[in-house]
């Protein structure tokens, strides 16, 4: 556990080679948390793999905090973190809201990054907020591919406040009764989960189990989720590619999904077109989800190019 600013403790771990390149794995949501499967991403005997939980995510304490919980603090929390573990420079693995989180830090921080692999583009601009939560009234947005979820997802709210769907999911995954904050988190986590892959899991999936099962960190991902959402980020309109000149040198790989859904396809293009030395590879079977069998083998190809890099 790494002591941050109080209440904020944030736990890491590291894996493979101690004299191997480091990489920090950045994860998804923001407030998704790590998993012991995302280290097989990178080949142990090439990298020192560097996992973390992200403020109120994961193995972070205390969960699903809001306190100090912006993008600058979790910039400046992977520079303390790179600082504690004396490396010089790392290569950046961000996926969805990680790929959001790794472009920030590497514009705050460029001479500390080697180079960048990042999956599931999403920028944080009102738009993409926008095609996430959709209208109640127009099915919009997910809701176009996904009806059923999203009419679960819609319903959750009472019909006045479902003009804005956002600011009333916010009130209750924010409200202190686990009455009101533990189904909305569940719906929440429901609707997107539901629409995170391009074959949906089975029986038994997340999206399938009730709210009471599932919920095991699930207010950490909707409530943090939801806060960012609602603050747009903590980032001034379009930084991420207004600030995109520092990492014109650096190496990086784009892999997106073809039938994305929750991040579509446009924002990793326009991010493509604007970082001219990035390489884009588009997984034309895959929706969201870094476990879809081609999104799988387009990350671990893009750490195996790495090697080259140091």
């Amino acid at each position: 556990m790494l002591e941050l600013e109080p209440p904020h403790r944030m736990y890491w771990e590291e894996s493979g080679n101690p004299k191997g390149v480091p990489v920090v794995f950045l994860h998804g949501g923001p407030g998704a948390g790590t998993a012991p499967a995302y280290r097989r991403f990178f080949d142990p005997e090439c990298y020192r793999i560097i996992l973390f939980d992200q403020r109120g995510a994961g193995r972070s304490t205390p969960e699903a905090d809001l306190s100090n919980n912006t993008t600058q603090h979790l910039v400046e929390d992977i520079e303390a973190l790179r600082e504690h573990l004396r490396i010089e420079r790392w290569i950046v693995f961000g996926g969805s809201w990680g790929s959001t989180l790794a472009l920030a830090y590497g514009e705050a921080h460029p001479e500390r990054c080697i180079g960048f692999i990042l999956r599931g583009i999403f920028l944080f601009t009102p738009p993409e907020v926008d095609w996430f939560v959709g209208r109640a009234d127009q099915g919009s947005g997910m809701g176009w591919f996904f009806p059923e979820a999203y009419r679960a997802f819609a319903s959750h709210i009472p019909p006045a406040e479902r003009e804005d769907l956002l600011a009333a999911y916010y009130r209750r995954l924010t409200h202190n009764d686990p009455a009101v904050h533990k189904p909305a988190a569940a719906a929440w986590c429901a609707y997107e989960n539901a629409c995170s892959r391009l074959i949906p899991a089975g029986k038994g999936g997340r999206q399938d189990q009730s709210a009471d099962h599932f919920y095991a960190g699930a207010l950490s991902m909707a409530r943090i989720e939801a806060h960012y959402m609602v603050h747009g980020g903590f980032l001034a309109p379009d930084q991420l590619t207004k600030g995109l000149d520092v990492l014109a040198k650096h190496p990086a790989v784009i892999v997106q999904g073809r039938y994305d859904m929750v991040c579509p396809i446009a924002t990793a293009d326009r991010l493509a077109r604007a970082w001219s030395g990035a390489q884009y590879r588009v997984v034309p079977d895959a929706g969201h989800s870094s476990m879809e069998p081609g999104i799988r083998a387009a990350l671990v190809k893009a750490t195996e190019d790495f090697k080259l890099y140091r």
